[in-house]
């Protein structure tokens, strides 16, 4: 069992750093954030400030999601199965 929880462990923080550098790359990928990032027509919509308030949400949001995925599949798999005691 305690094999197990050292590779539900590993998994959880490979997934946590995948979705933390993921999620970035596909928000600066969106056409929103691009205009805000000064990609509009002659700076229009231009808001740097975007860089303070959405990207570290951005960050937590792709670091803890995954993380709350596998808790939950963990659970459920975990349910199923028949104790040996």
């Amino acid at each position: 069992m305690k094999r197990r929880a050292d590779l539900v462990t590993c998994m959880g923080c490979a997934l946590s750093a995948a979705g933390a550098t993921a999620a970035p790359l596909l928000w600066l990928s969106a056409p929103r954030t691009r205009r805000h990032l000064g990609s509009g027509f002659e700076n229009e919509g231009m808001d740097p400030t975007v860089l303070l308030t959405e990207l570290p949400f951005v960050v937590l949001g792709g670091a803890f999601v995954p993380l709350l995925v596998l808790t939950v599949l963990v659970r459920l798999v975990g349910r199923r199965r028949p104790t040996a005691e």
